[in-house]
């Protein structure tokens, strides 16, 4: 599941790694641009959805991609994920406030934060982006 998916970057980057990947955006735009970007690189395996992730999130997912934009997940979509029970999650952040605010409810609900990588995308500026990654709890 690649949730906030874009012109599908992310997804069509794991498509070799994955039997089946929902990817769902909002803007119609983008999910056109992405519809063109999975032709151009051959890919049958990802599903794109237009809408938001709380509307088209599965009941169950084996993996979740969140690449949110600066607000960060809504709480619906966090509440999604936690329902879907993926056994990993992995959150790209253009915001560490808004990361850690997620993080904390996944956190709350069973997820353990295994990692935070900040990424300086942007040197010479006060922007850092981070990329975490998150496993479910055993029961």
């Amino acid at each position: 599941m690649d949730a906030y998916a874009g012109i599908g970057t992310i997804a069509i980057w794991l498509a070799d790694q994955a039997a089946e990947i929902m990817a769902i955006e909002e803007n119609e735009e983008a999910v056109k641009d992405a519809k063109r970007n999975l032709a151009l690189n051959q890919t049958s395996n990802i599903k794109m959805k237009a809408g938001t992730s709380e509307k088209f999130f599965p009941q169950t997912a084996d993996v979740v991609i969140l690449d949110p934009p600066r607000a960060g997940c809504s709480e619906q979509a966090l509440k999604a994920v936690v329902r879907a029970a993926p056994r990993r999650v992995v959150y790209v952040s253009c915001n560490p406030e808004t990361l850690a605010r997620d993080l904390r409810l996944l956190a709350r609900n069973g997820y353990v934060v295994e990692r935070v990588r900040p990424v300086d995308m942007f040197p010479q500026t006060d922007h850092v982006e981070a990329v975490a990654k998150l496993t479910k709890q055993s029961a």
